[in-house]
């Protein structure tokens, strides 16, 4: 065992290392900054220094040296691993010799010595030129060596004929991954890569050179160049990029046989740096036609921060996520609120490990109870409220219609009228496309919620705000972790309908966008997201099989099953008597409606709501459950007839089987959105 002598030793060895080390960068800057002077004064006079010049010499040599010296001092650069120097050292240097020089002149210019030593005017431009190119190269020589050593010896050792990789973007992005491609070939001799070039569709960037490789073409030449050079993977490095011009490069990368991988969008990298490690597989999200979601970060936290929040349906896809991203922005509080135990423990352990220093409080109550969610906002006081708890399952809720009003009737009516009671000032409640004209009961579900949340605001009051958007990818239960369990049971993938399309967004950025609904809403709205345009079911299906390596209709078979009970071929944002209003964020839309909620429909509404919260709610049948949501919204016309058992039970082994294989939510990382 090493004694506690030895571990001294070790740490005076660092030490006198340390400051021997800045001597000796001290005494080369001595001498660079001296050399400089005498260089400086020998091409002022054309190399024929006048001996009256060289009288007053030494002076000038001390004080340049002091001032310049102790500007880099002043500055840490004696104190930096020139080894990894960057821009950022070198700006350091300039503005130390500068600030040095000017020293030197104010000196010369309100000393005496200004009066006994003239010094002429090219001088002070002159050193202060050479200097920085001097001091710079004495200290960026020490990178250059070690690239050098480095680069000798992973390229005699066969490192350089690694796989072949092609970067598609010659920007920012592309830059990075390409200057950390290289880095790590240099660093881990093991990571065998060999970047061939650069593709970008900036034709005047074509023939430039990028950290040693060649920006070769445009895009539309990726396969003429997998082949010419051998390029066994292209990466996609163009993070702001739409998900058409994405489809497109992977559409002409895949008859190639080259693996095709992408950096994330900009919604996963917050801190703007690429990491290789970021590097990944090409997802369905990536090809969504449209662009990528910005919000409005300051304005969300400002209405979030050291607030309490409470996230009902916490234990679900959409629930969880808006808690990890209500928690960046540091509520006083954060209460996570569903009846589904697992899901609650699980996004509480997560967010403790993330989050240790937030008060994080999990509950499991259920919001068709009216004394639990009393007891909650009693004793907690949420003044943020997101209301995410749903039954979803369109079928599955056509054979169960008296569960889905209770439960997205009666839970939203609880939780809302709670909120008012005890002052809450933002409610947000989480709703659906599938409320518009709806033809399944739990699109006539959400709205009725939408009409409680419009019902309950009143002026001076909590800030009621329903927002509206269509189906999250990778959701529990959605078609994406469907397919995928299909495509790896080798398929069959089934699709409802050719014509079926639907709206698409994924889960980070439908949750930021809700939360910013809450920063944008004034009391009653309903807000629309902009979700791009529709996807057809039938083309998602191909792409996913596609980017699972098989070819559709050959590897993996494509099966129409047939138009589910309650489901539309086409689902919209708004209906027809509503007007879509701009708002400040480019990506969400307020949703009027001129006839709003009259008397009658007030009074419809309020029976609705005390007859499903009455005792003998459960011996309503099907039936009369229809006639009922009838009476609040007439236009409601259901489209199916109820499941059989065999059709339930299938609907229920898909939608667990999305649960328990494709778990939605990081694993291991916190999600940056």
């Amino acid at each position: 065992m090493e004694s506690s002598h030895d571990s001294f030793k070790d740490v005076d060895g660092v030490i006198m290392k340390k400051y021997l080390r800045m001597l000796i960068l001290i005494a080369v800057d001595v001498l660079v900054i001296n050399a400089v002077l005498l260089v400086s004064f020998w091409l002022r006079f054309d190399g024929a220094i006048p001996a009256g010049v060289w009288a007053g010499m030494w002076q000038l040599m001390l004080l340049f040296t002091v001032c310049i010296v102790g500007a880099l001092f002043a500055y840490g650069l004696h104190n930096r691993l020139w080894e990894h120097a960057s821009i950022g050292e070198v700006l350091s240097l300039s503005l130390a010799v500068t600030i040095g020089v000017l020293l030197v002149y104010l000196v010369i210019t309100l000393s005496p010595l200004g009066d006994t030593y003239t010094v002429p005017r090219s001088i002070y431009p002159l050193t202060w030129a050479l200097n920085i190119l001097f001091l710079g190269f004495s200290r960026m020589s020490l990178r250059i060596l070690r690239f050098y050593m480095q680069y000798s010896q992973n390229f005699n050792s066969g490192n350089g004929s690694g796989k072949k990789v092609l970067i598609a973007g010659a920007g920012d992005a592309g830059s990075m991954v390409g200057k950390e491609l290289k880095q790590r070939c240099l660093q881990d001799p093991g990571f065998n890569c060999h970047i061939v070039g650069y593709v970008d569709d900036d034709v005047g960037k074509v023939g430039r050179v990028m950290h040693g490789s060649e920006v070769l073409g445009v895009t539309g030449d990726i396969p003429e160049l997998v082949k010419e050079y051998g390029v066994e993977e292209v990466i996609i490095a163009i993070p702001s990029v739409s998900g058409t011009v994405t489809q497109r490069i992977v559409d002409l990368c895949y008859p190639t046989g080259a693996n095709v991988q992408i950096v994330p969008g900009l919604y996963e990298l917050i801190d703007g740096k690429v990491n290789i490690n970021q590097i990944r597989e090409v997802k369905v999200h990536d090809l969504l036609n449209r662009e990528p979601v910005k919000v409005d970060l300051e304005a969300m936290s400002r209405y979030l921060e050291d607030q309490v929040v409470l996230v009902s349906g916490a234990g679900g896809s959409i629930g969880a996520e808006l808690s990890r991203q209500a928690a960046r922005f540091n509520p006083a509080r954060l209460i996570l609120l569903d009846h589904n135990e697992n899901g609650v423990h699980k996004i509480h352990e997560e967010l403790v490990r993330y989050h240790r220093e937030l008060d994080i409080v999990p509950l499991v109550a259920d919001v068709k109870e009216k004394m639990d969610v009393s007891h909650v906002f009693d004793y907690y006081r949420p003044e943020v409220v997101f209301h995410a708890a749903a039954y979803k399952h369109v079928p599955l809720m056509e054979h169960n219609p008296e569960r889905a009003l209770r439960n997205n009737i009666l839970g939203t009516w609880h939780l809302g009228t709670a909120a008012k009671e005890t002052g809450a000032h933002t409610f947000v409640l989480v709703s659906t496309d599938k409320a518009v004209d709806p033809s399944s009961v739990m699109g006539a579900t959400k709205r009725i919620a939408e009409m409680l949340v419009e019902n309950l605001q009143e002026e001076g009051g909590t800030c009621f705000a329903a927002v509206r958007f269509g189906n999250v990818l990778n959701s529990r239960g959605s078609v994406v972790p469907i397919f995928k369990n299909q495509i790896a049971r080798g398929g069959p993938v089934t699709v409802t309908h050719p014509e079926m399309t639907r709206y698409f967004m994924t889960i980070p950025e439908a949750v930021q966008l809700i939360i910013q609904a809450g920063a944008l809403a004034e009391g009653g709205e309903k807000f629309i997201l902009d979700m791009g345009e529709p996807v057809k079911i039938q083309e998602l299906a191909e792409k996913m099989i596609k980017l699972a390596g098989f070819t559709p209709g050959e590897d993996i078979e494509i099966v129409y099953n047939g138009v589910r009970p309650g489901e539309k071929l086409e689902e919209e944002l708004f209906s027809g008597e509503e007007k879509k209003i701009t708002t400040s964020h480019s990506r969400i839309y307020s949703v009027y409606a001129e006839s709003g909620l009259d008397s009658t429909r007030q009074k419809s509404l309020e029976a609705l709501v005390k007859k499903i919260g009455s005792p003998d709610w459960y011996g309503t049948t099907n039936g009369e459950v229809f006639e009922l949501l009838r009476t609040v919204l007439p236009e409601f016309c259901p489209a199916a007839v109820a499941l059989n058992e065999e059709q339930v039970e299938g609907e229920e082994h898909l939608a667990e089987m999305a649960e328990e294989d494709y778990p939605t939510g990081p694993a291991v990382e916190q999600p940056s959105t």
